[in-house]
């Protein structure tokens, strides 16, 4: 009797503290207003807003001292800012606005129309490109012309050989599409802008190459054009020792009236974007040897 009252007891004692004694010390749990919600929400979002207002204004980029690439490169190489770089953009525009430079446009726009392969604003666009790029960097439009004819004769901007050479000017991705140049010129090869910044600089390069020293020589347009072809052995491109003749060939017969009635090396030689840029007219090249495979190409275009 005992045993069970005192188990009955411990039931109810038991029942008390499950129901009456939980209720009596903790209550019911108090749900959150709608009201304290969205204040506990607004504040909250002002507490963020502050933070991200503090971390803009005191934090300094690590590169916030920093010049831009092109006066990173004049401080470190000179030599190399020299040959990339272009000249200052306010002097390109002052050529850009002179009849002369229009009227070498107008020649450029003529002869690519003259192909039949694009309509009149890219035909334009083109002209606008290749003279502005062979005024920066003093190289002949007409040259610029005839490489793209061998190069690209339909236009195509997305044009791809089967080395992976790119766009108007076959420009050579794995060689040229480096940190340095990319910042300088840009890394889309399939826009007409960008791959005719790269193919003149390209063929600036080959034409008049630097030395150890940083003098500029001036070089016979059939071995800086197999040099631009990037031909030594004719492995990728069989017969590529022909590239300077098919070159000229174009500027012959295609280059009406870029060249206006003159000779394929009095064509060329273009002394009035030397005169342009303030520097002595040069001499009219020699005529170029007969062109030979075993002129090396260390570097391709393509």
């Amino acid at each position: 009797m005992d045993a069970g009252g005192n188990s009955g007891e411990r039931r109810h004692e038991g029942d008390r503290r499950e129901r009456g004694e939980d209720d009596g010390r903790r209550g019911r749990a108090r749900s959150t207003s709608p009201l304290t919600f969205v204040l506990r929400s607004l504040a909250a979002i002002v507490v963020l807003v502050v933070v991200i207002v503090f971390a803009v204004r005191s934090t300094r980029p690590i590169y916030a001292t920093r010049g831009t690439v092109g006066e990173e490169l004049r401080k470190r190489a000179p030599a190399v800012a020299a040959a990339v770089a272009p000249p200052d953009s306010s002097d390109v525009d002052q050529l850009m606005a002179t009849p002369k430079f229009q009227q070498e446009k107008r020649n450029f726009y003529e002869d690519v129309m003259r192909m039949k392969q694009v309509d009149s604003a890219r035909a334009d666009s083109i002209a606008q490109y290749a003279v502005r790029e062979a005024y920066v960097r003093g190289i002949s439009p007409a040259i610029i012309f005839g490489v793209m004819l061998t190069e690209n004769s339909r236009f195509i901007s997305h044009a791809m050989s089967n080395v992976g050479a790119v766009g108007l000017m076959q420009v050579y991705p794995k060689v040229w599409l480096n940190k340095e140049m990319t910042a300088l010129f840009g890394k889309d090869l399939a826009t007409d802008s960008t791959n005719v910044k790269y193919g003149v600089f390209i063929l600036s390069q080959y034409f008049r190459p630097r030395d150890r020293l940083g003098q500029t020589k001036d070089r016979d347009w059939a071995t800086a054009l197999l040099r631009y072809n990037g031909c030594v052995n004719g492995t990728n491109t069989p017969r590529c020792h022909t590239y300077p003749s098919k070159v000229k060939n174009f500027v012959e017969t295609q280059a009406t009236s870029i060249c206006n009635g003159r000779g394929f090396v009095d064509c060329i030689a273009k002394p009035f974007i030397h005169g342009l840029f303030g520097t002595p007219d040069p001499p009219k090249p020699a005529a170029a040897p007969p062109p030979t495979p075993s002129v090396p190409g260390p570097t391709s275009a393509k």
